[in-house]
């Protein structure tokens, strides 16, 4: 294969690789991107798998019924999972027993766990960070395929920041003029279900 032909091969791959993500980005909506798991989060799932085991032990020692020693050892079960999923911290927090478990700390650390949980990155972000990759990727394998490619992602860049500020502008008009609102929404009526979609993740 000529280097011309490579060069134009790999472009493509990166332009359609570029608005694969786009897409599935759009499609899947905001709430599907998630941070990596803190520590604060890893430290969480490792001292709950801890608190499920020394429940599972206290229940035996205990005698309490077997159906609540039952569901203690499939919570121990279950939270193994959690680990395996967020991964070990690098610092564990120091519980040996139920009251360490119990300890101010452990709620503290719980509380900070479910905020950080609840964060969600900025899609208009994500999508500009991908853009401005591909711009790199696409200005790095030059040629006339490279620099087209290069045209076409800043178009699209500058699109999508254009509409993230006419939906911002939008979005400041309704809530300043709330007697206009029903008029505005009825304008935009003949939008497509898609367009509609697309607008709403957007906003969100």
């Amino acid at each position: 294969m000529k280097e011309s032909e490579k060069s134009k091969s790999v472009t493509v791959s990166v332009f359609v690789v570029a608005a694969c993500i786009c897409m599935g980005l759009v499609l899947a909506g905001c709430d599907s991107l998630r941070f990596a798991p803190s520590e604060a989060q890893k430290q969480n799932a490792w001292l709950h798998n801890r608190t499920a085991t020394i429940a599972a032990q206290t229940a035996r020692a205990e005698n309490v019924s077997h159906v609540l020693q039952a569901l203690t050892q499939l919570s121990e079960k279950q939270s193994q999972s959690f680990t395996a999923y967020y991964g070990l911290p690098t610092e564990f927090p120091p519980v040996e027993t139920a009251e360490d478990v119990l300890a101010a700390s452990s709620w503290q650390l719980a509380e900070t766990a479910l905020q950080t949980g609840a964060d969600r990155p900025d899609p208009w972000q994500v999508a500009d960070a991908m853009l401005e990759m591909g711009i790199g990727i696409s200005a790095l394998l030059g040629g006339v395929y490279g620099a087209r490619t290069v045209r076409f992602l800043k178009e699209a860049r500058d699109k999508s920041k254009a509409l993230k500020e006419i939906i911002a502008g939008n979005e400041k008009f309704k809530k300043q003029n709330k007697s206009s609102a029903a008029a505005f929404k009825q304008a935009h009526g003949t939008q497509s279900p898609q367009t509609r979609q697309l607008v709403t993740q957007m906003k969100a």
